[in-house]
């Protein structure tokens, strides 16, 4: 059963951002070789850290919305964990798309 996801990928852009517009492609192709089917993707730019991660001092933040089967979920956080253009990754289960039902208007006499 697919489940609705947020995925927050954060790319580590050392010397590469130019690359990054290929790193996202890569992964949202990625992400549908899995089964999943990405329906957003959000692009943040890219933001400095609060701390310097080793010499990473800031990354680009992209967010993905898509609807996966879970245990593909479990995969792909193992894939990614070993890609090097990956520096984080958070995935959240979201709220179904509910569909509203049309407002009925009460017609005046």
């Amino acid at each position: 059963m697919n489940r609705r996801y947020e995925a927050l990928m954060v790319l580590s852009t050392q010397a590469k951002e130019e690359n990054v517009k290929e790193m996202i492609e890569r992964l949202e192709s990625e992400f549908e070789k899995e089964g999943a089917k990405v329906e957003q993707v959000q692009k943040m730019d890219k933001r400095h850290f609060s701390y310097v991660a080793g010499s990473l001092d800031g990354g680009y933040y992209v967010n993905f919305i898509l609807n996966a089967d879970p245990r593909s979920i479990v995969r792909l956080r193992t894939k990614f964990k070993l890609d090097p253009d990956v520096y984080r990754q958070h995935y959240q289960r979201l709220e179904e798309k509910t569909e509203k039902a049309p407002k009925k208007v009460a017609k005046s006499k």
